[in-house]
């Protein structure tokens, strides 16, 4: 393992106690980069020795230092995700330049905007956008260097038939049936999809979205005893879902 991807792992923790942040504040519009780490029950500030990922969870078992308020099971959760994203982009992508940190940093992108979306129905454009352009640099570089003549204009028409497919449907949706179906938050998304995978990418990020959403709503909806066709379900959540695998693994062979 070389030393960059080492390292990766061990920050991948800490980027994870960042994350644990920003799907806590960001929907709420409280300040992440400048305010201080507070109990979101006394309002006491958590000292940094209270704030090593994992390690201060366990110590304190899960339980502020000040008022003994359980902090739940959300943080460590986050923290080990950003870990198994970390590892699982050092085990599949090339040692070579720093793909996996290139990697880790989208996955950890989707996981905070799958978190956001699956909590208050809400895709950040703060998050979503920023991965349109990020994917076209990304593909940019790529080809100038392995990747092969030609794939811009692939990824640029991803993003445009990405965001145009999903919003059009939304549309459609919206004037036939009277009510939303596919929010903006969506469109984005796949837009930015596209720009990472391509437009050829676009049906397998599709298919590893609308299968599992599929069964979490027939499971959400036999739990609460009420499925139905109205029933909301953060489509966000499994787009950034199939983003992840499809840019990992490739688009599904057919």
């Amino acid at each position: 393992m070389t030393l960059q991807n080492t390292f990766l792992l061990i920050f991948a923790p800490f980027a994870g106690s960042f994350l644990g942040l920003l799907v806590a504040r960001l929907p709420l519009g409280r300040t992440v980069v400048f305010g201080r780490s507070l109990c979101e029950s006394c309002g006491g500030q958590i000292a940094a020795r209270d704030m090593i990922p994992l390690v201060s969870w366990l110590l304190l078992k899960g339980r502020c230092r000040s008022c003994g308020t359980r902090i739940g099971l959300m943080a460590p959760a986050v923290e080990l995700a950003a870990f198994g994203i970390a590892g699982w982009a050092v085990l599949l992508l090339p040692s070579e330049g720093y793909l996996s940190w290139i990697g880790a940093l989208l996955g950890w992108t989707l996981l905070t905007l799958a978190l956001i979306d699956a909590r208050h129905f809400l895709l950040p454009d703060v998050l979503t956008l920023p991965l349109i352009p990020a994917g076209l640099l990304f593909t940019w570089w790529s080809d100038q260097g392995f990747a092969g003549p030609g794939l811009l204009f692939h990824h640029l028409a991803g993003a445009v038939i990405g965001f145009g497919g999903l919003y059009g449907l939304g549309w459609l949706y919206r004037r036939l049936r009277g009510r939303e179906g596919l929010g903006m938050g969506d469109a984005k998304l796949l837009a930015a999809a596209g720009a990472w995978v391509g437009w050829g990418g676009l049906g397998s990020v599709l298919l590893w979205a609308a299968l599992p959403a599929l069964v979490a709503a027939v499971i959400w909806g036999r739990l609460r005893g009420d499925l139905s066709a109205s029933m909301a379900v953060p489509f966000g959540t499994f787009l950034a879902f199939g983003f992840w695998l499809t840019w990992l693994y490739g688009p599904v062979g057919f």
